[in-house]
């Protein structure tokens, strides 16, 4: 089912449009902020972003969630209409649409999105592994078996694939896959990211899927 990530403080509206969505057969997670957004993006299909939010407007939540992760669609949905908003919206998300709207082009709208974003949907080869980003199915190339992790494992290794070559800190993994903040000496982390190497690598004494980089974090290159 295509998971949308919708992010709309006024409640009439937020409830008006989750229903509709819902109705067409979409899974939606409804958040009025930008506030912990973060530990929903990395199972959302597509963003539908609100700009007069409390906190962060949308403009400076799309434009940060479009840096860290390109292959998110994002839709703009807002009453402002002046050309300058358009602009600066289309600058960085993928469609903005003004209130008031009708529920069908707003499903339309969706659907194109879905469809670009799909089209474009690669096949990635990190080392013997095959993975399919958009739903994260991990084969071994060589032996031709897929791999299966548990939740947490697959959000983790999800979010090294959100960021391929980046050297990425223990801090902005836990905060990126559990939400919260980094407490130091915590051993969940790397718990979890040891029993993943054991799934994923094929010598996990000598990880090379998931890179340690020494005194800053982990890294996946493709």
């Amino acid at each position: 089912m295509v998971h949308i990530l919708y992010v709309e403080d006024e409640n009439e509206i937020g409830a008006w449009v989750t229903k509709e969505l819902t109705e067409k057969g979409y899974e939606v997670t409804w958040l009025q902020s930008g506030e912990g957004i973060e530990r929903y993006i990395m199972e959302a299909d597509l963003m539908i972003l609100d700009i007069m939010l409390p906190g962060l407007d949308g403009f400076s939540i799309g434009k940060r969630i479009k840096k860290e992760t390109k292959t998110l669609p994002v839709l703009m949905l807002s009453a402002r209409a002046a050309i300058e908003d358009k602009i600066e919206g289309l600058s960085f998300a993928d469609d903005y649409l003004t209130k008031p709207f009708h529920p069908d082009e707003l499903c339309a709208r969706v659907e194109v999105l879905l469809r670009r974003f799909e089209k474009d949907e690669e096949t990635l080869q990190i080392h013997h592994l095959t993975i399919r980003p958009k739903d994260m199915h991990i084969s071994n190339t060589e032996t031709k078996e897929e791999i299966q992790l548990t939740g947490k494992q697959r959000a983790i290794f999800q979010f090294f694939i959100r960021h391929l070559n980046q050297i990425l800190t223990k801090e902005q993994l836990f905060e990126g896959v559990w939400g919260e903040q980094y407490i130091e000496g915590d051993k969940t982390l790397m718990v979890h990211i040891r029993h993943l190497r054991g799934k994923i690598e094929k010598d996990p004494a000598k990880p090379a899927v998931i890179e340690t980089i020494r005194g800053i974090g982990y890294r996946v290159k493709r």
